[in-house]
């Protein structure tokens, strides 16, 4: 298993050739005296796209080696070069690039392997490439294929028939377990990955392959729950969690350092919650039987990558960083969201 210098090759050979600039895969090098190219290899469509942008939260630079706007564009660009599948372009703004992909795992891994490499940044969440054809709205369509065992494939059917999920095929195999097969459309798979793994409690395998366009499949059931959102500065308390855990899903514990406008939890209600979760029990003199107990929480929903791309709604942010996977809102001041949402309900009243 090394590399071997040589000046031949015969078919079959694994080779590395150096000394060739802007070489793409799917070209041919050939002869100059015997030009004929190999037919070139279809290479899937990116479905997704989704916003790279530099971290500019407080804790901006604190967790990450790679940090700026340079490294960041340095990083996509280089993985153009061998992952055929992917698409970068430059925004209007120099620290925003807009990155496509062959559906959200083929986005989590880019973006878990710059997390491990040290990089920090921001994403948006992904969103569906949508075309026309013949004047109707048409979008990716993916061919799902899930290996469960018999007792957790209804559990799968219901979930993917939720999502827009056709059953196509289903064979039962010897062992006890049943293949089935779907045709899907891209979007409705985003987070779907790591819920499977929970229904079929880890023995499940799922597989996807582009189909091609097909007409809009109608909106879906999207998050009808509103964000908690941190107040202020500071490290989570027992205090302030407890206090906020009656009215949300919280999803972190106490001793955490958090950010006004960072994303602490889910409500309840359709709208956002605003709750000082660094709020600490004020101290007296006066003491009493049972005032001391200690105050229990509900353990923290922990979301992976997956789950939090999902998870954010469109002016929302997931900050990653080699450390800690963090949601946010993209504009942190409240006081900045409420007149961009005052300004947004008078126009659409006028």
């Amino acid at each position: 298993m090394k590399r071997v210098e040589s000046d031949r090759a015969s078919v079959g050979d694994i080779i590395a050739i150096s000394g060739i600039e802007k070489l793409n895969i799917g070209e041919t090098v050939c002869d100059v005296d015997m030009p004929e190219p190999l037919p070139f290899v279809a290479i899937d469509e990116p479905t997704l796209s989704m916003m790279f942008m530099v971290n500019n939260s407080p804790f901006a630079g604190k967790e990450g080696k790679f940090v700026t706007s340079r490294h960041l564009r340095a990083r996509l660009f280089r993985e153009v070069q061998t992952n055929v599948s992917m698409r970068v372009e430059e925004t209007d703004s120099p620290d925003c690039f807009k990155v496509y992909g062959r559906g959200e795992l083929h986005l989590s891994i880019l973006i878990e392997n710059m997390r491990r490499e040290g990089y920090e940044f921001q994403v948006s969440r992904p969103r569906v490439i949508y075309k026309e054809i013949d004047g109707e709205k048409c979008e990716p369509i993916e061919t799902v294929v899930v290996e469960v065992p018999e007792a957790y494939a209804g559990t799968v059917i219901n979930k993917l028939g939720a999502r827009k999920g056709e059953l196509v095929e289903m064979i039962p195999d010897d062992r006890g377990g049943i293949k089935l097969e779907f045709s899907i459309p891209s979007r409705c798979l985003i987070g779907y990955r790591s819920e499977m793994l929970t229904d079929t409690r880890g023995f499940g395998v799922m597989s996807s392959v582009f189909k091609g366009y097909e007409p809009y499949k109608g909106d879906i059931q999207e998050r009808n729950r509103g964000s908690v959102i941190a107040f202020e500065d500071g490290v989570t308390t027992t205090y302030g969690l407890f206090n906020a855990q009656e009215r949300s899903t919280l999803f972190l514990k106490p001793g955490v350092p958090v950010y006004a406008g960072m994303i602490v939890g889910e409500n309840s209600r359709e709208d956002d919650l605003v709750v000082n979760v660094c709020k600490k029990k004020q101290l007296t003199n006066n003491r009493a039987s049972g005032s001391e107990d200690a105050l229990k929480l509900v353990s923290p929903r922990v979301m992976s990558l997956e789950q939090c791309l999902e998870f954010i709604a469109d002016d929302e942010l997931v900050e990653v960083t080699p450390l800690n996977i963090r949601l946010r809102k993209t504009i942190l001041s409240k006081e900045q969201r409420m007149k961009l949402i005052g300004k947004m309900k008078k126009e659409g009243h006028q």
